[in-house]
């Protein structure tokens, strides 16, 4: 990572200027990164250093140092090469040290670039330079340009006729105007506000189910496509369904090209005007198509990668139904659900299976299975995996419950996207070493009612399913940035030490996933944390991983009733400044921070930005951020797209938001699609001004094709289509199981006969 004094100072004031940041705001979070400082830290607790930048814009200010680094050090090679060849003049020196972008800096070098032989290379060789410096220069010099050509023709250096000595000049010529920075740069621009994206069938195409049908004869702006369409294009030509180019007006680039190039008339201008020609469709037109091509995938793949961390990032910070028993069920048919009893913590307390589907008593006997589940281990809560008879099972359970008036049990239909991953994941045989796969899919859907985020973070987050042509961008930005919206969500919501699994520790800042098994294996020795100053005695954590951490782990009901709030331990003076000046305690202070409003702020020693954030953590210690949890209930039961009619309006989970609109879980196997135009009343630029990936949301059913498995859907013909984008998903649950709840579930284990 490049610092504030290895970067030259105009780069310094260019990513200033770009990101519209103060130069010592810049400076300032550089020089923290480089301490080793994390963005969630630095964005958390060095406000008062940084003038109170958020984590969007340090991860800006991170992906610009990178980028600079990297140009300059391309920038030194560069200077280095053409120094060799003794080629650096003062002017060129200054022009490459002078661009702060890497495209341009590319073209400048294009001149100097080791290449392999080309048609002007083996003309150089035969000595045609200075005729071809004879047509660049454009003078009269006295002597006719046929007269001065004849003085190359020689059989023995292979330009046996005049013909092919003014060949040769003209492909000299014609890599020299291909190789022009300004002009290059020029054409770029044209081709990007002018060119059109256009999409043809390939011959002997195969596409079966017609996936690119509107792609067959295709053509759209480069300037305005969205990186939906380009990707969808891109793929179909990786299929080898589709071929795409980028079309341009030929005139047009000639007339771009011959007043930069022609100047005086003479003899010399009809193979200048061959040369343009030649270089235009031999060496730029492909060059910049290629260039373009690639800044089309870039675009596209940073659009769908945004996309992917948004999505994610709903998901994660999904809210939680709390610490209470759940029993998960891992949906199936012919071999039966699979289900699992978690509790408040999620331990795994029992597992079994039901079989609702293998014959006509199946269902009496399934019902005798799950009551004695229920009434052995006060199950709070049911979750639902979303996969192969979801629906069917969702029907069982809630006729189960209200046959039996359990009112106060609820369930809830939860993705289980990459359950199987994790199951089959090296995680899950570490958890559960002598279970099957089927039990910790179980395992792990009854989890991600109580916590999604914990449960999460233990699957690849591309195996969510959550992502827009996740496996067509650049795999390692992809990976990368997932990464850090899963690290940005954890350090919002914060971590128990003494609960959380090593698979979310690892995601707090500072702890590396070295760190995050010791902290467990310390904690299986030792026992629970009685304070944060303990977790120095953890192998692997010295000082600067306990500064960038303490801040982001929990302990409840500790030693100091501060380590259970995001008060950092270096800001427990100030706190103890606080309750002095208030004339009470700390415990005091957190049990009744009414008392805050009686603080005069001025006679503390801690910048504004710090002692903001204490005072809003001390009025709500330990709070989490995440929404409440209300459990959807789907307003009529469809089981198969079959069911599925026009005029329907259902309620459903939005499982997926793109470019082009939101994929809804309305109880069949296939989502359906709220195509943008469908999804409000009101002029939208993007899918997710209007809805989220987890929101509960009323749909109208337009249209529904059980060949094709799409279901149409729409919002904005609803009378009030926000209603249920609006509401947020949160247990209504008290903290125990209230007593008619316990009676409820003898009755049921003296019904079921339940020993």
């Amino acid at each position: 990572m490049a610092d504030a004094k290895t970067l030259p100072p105009e780069i310094l004031l260019y990513i200033a200027k770009t990101l519209d940041l103060p130069l010592h705001a810049l400076v300032a979070v550089i020089g923290l990164l480089n301490e080793g400082g994390t963005v969630p830290f630095i964005a958390r607790y060095r406000k008062e250093a940084t003038g109170n930048l958020d984590e969007v814009k340090i991860r800006e200010i991170e992906e610009k140092l990178g980028y600079f680094t990297d140009l300059v050090s391309r920038r030194e090679t560069i200077l280095a090469s053409i120094l060799e060849q003794g080629k650096l003049t003062d002017d060129l020196k200054a022009r490459i040290e002078a661009t702060v972008d890497r495209s341009e800096l590319e073209d400048l070098y294009l001149p100097y670039k080791p290449k392999r032989r080309t048609k002007a290379t083996i003309a150089r060789e035969r000595g045609l330079e200075p005729l071809a410096q004879y047509l660049w220069n454009q003078q009269a010099t006295g002597q006719p340009l046929m007269e001065f050509a004849a003085t190359f023709v020689d059989a023995d250096k292979e330009v046996p006729t005049l013909d092919e000595a003014l060949e040769g000049a003209r492909h000299i010529v014609a890599e020299m105007i291909s190789e022009d920075a300004s002009l290059r740069k020029a054409l770029r621009q044209w081709m990007f506000d002018e060119g059109v994206i256009v999409s043809k069938r390939s011959i002997d195409a195969v596409d079966e189910q017609e996936k690119f049908k509107m792609y067959y004869d295709y053509r759209e702006p480069v300037k305005t496509i969205p990186s939906h369409r380009m990707l969808a294009i891109r793929r179909g030509e990786a299929e080898s369904v589709l071929y795409f180019l980028i079309e341009t007006e030929p005139l047009r680039a000639n007339a771009l090209l011959r007043p930069r190039i022609l100047g005086l008339t003479g003899d010399w201008t009809p193979h200048l005007e061959l040369a343009i020609d030649d270089a235009w469709k031999r060496l730029l037109n492909p060059s910049i198509q290629g260039e373009l091509r690639l800044e089309l995938k870039k675009r596209s793949d940073t659009d769908a990668i945004q996309v992917f961390r948004d999505n994610l990032q709903h998901l994660l910070l999904a809210a939680p139904a709390g610490p209470i028993s759940v029993l998960g069920i891992d949906p199936g048919l012919r071999t039966g659900c699979k289900v699992a009893v978690v509790d408040e913590t999620g331990k795994f307390l029992a597992n079994d299976v039901l079989y609702l589907h293998t014959s006509k008593g199946a269902a009496a006997a399934a019902a005798t299975t799950m009551a004695a589940l229920l009434a052995k281990h006060n199950v709070r809560a049911i979750a639902i995996g979303n996969g192969t008879a979801s629906r069917e099972t969702d029907a069982f359970v809630r006729e189960f419950l209200r046959e039996h008036n359990l009112n106060d049990l609820f369930s809830v239909t939860v993705s289980e996207a990459g359950a199987s991953v994790y199951s089959a994941s090296d995680v899950a045989r570490q958890e559960f070493p002598d279970l099957d796969l089927t039990v910790r899919g179980a395992i792990s859907i009854a989890r991600r009612l109580q916590d999604p985020l914990s449960e999460l973070v233990k699957v690849d987050p591309k195996s969510i399913g959550v992502g827009q042509y996740q496996h067509d961008v650049d795999q390692r930005q992809l990976q990368q940035s997932l990464e850090t919206v899963i690290e940005s969500c954890v350090n919002r919501v914060g971590v128990d030490l003494n609960t959380s699994s090593w698979t979310l520790l690892r995601y707090v800042a500072g702890v590396t996933e070295r760190t995050a098994l010791n902290i467990v294996a310390y904690r299986n020795e030792r026992g629970r944390f009685r304070s944060r100053a303990e977790l120095m005695q953890v192998t692997g954590v010295g000082a600067k991983t306990f500064e960038q951490a303490a801040g982001f782990l929990r302990i409840r009901g500790g030693e100091n009733p501060l380590d259970g709030t995001a008060v950092h331990p270096e800001s427990y003076p100030v706190v103890e400044q606080i309750a002095q000046s208030l004339n009470t305690s700390v415990v005091a202070l957190i049990e009744s921070p009414q008392v805050l409003s009686k603080l005069d702020t001025s006679r503390l020693s801690s910048g504004v930005f710090t002692v903001t954030d204490i005072l809003e953590e001390l009025r709500k210690p330990g709070r989490d951020p995440r929404d409440r949890f209300v459990a959807p209930s789907f307003s009529e039961t469809v089981r198969e797209i079959a069911d599925v009619q026009p005029g329907m309006v259902l309620e459903g989970v939005v499982t997926n938001v793109t470019k082009f609109g939101a994929f809804v879980d309305i109880g069949v196997h296939q989502d359906g699609l709220v195509h943008i135009s469908e999804l409000s009343n009101r002029y939208i630029k993007e899918p997710a001004e209007v809805v989220k990936a987890g929101q509960i949301v009323k749909v109208k059913v337009m249209s529904a094709d059980a060949k094709t498995k799409r279901i149409a859907l729409s919002m904005k013909a609803l009378a009030e289509p926000a209603r249920g984008a609006q509401r947020s998903r949160q247990p209504q649950q008290k903290s125990a199981a209230p007593p008619s709840m316990q009676e409820k579930l003898a009755m049921l284990s003296t019904k079921w006969k339940v020993s």
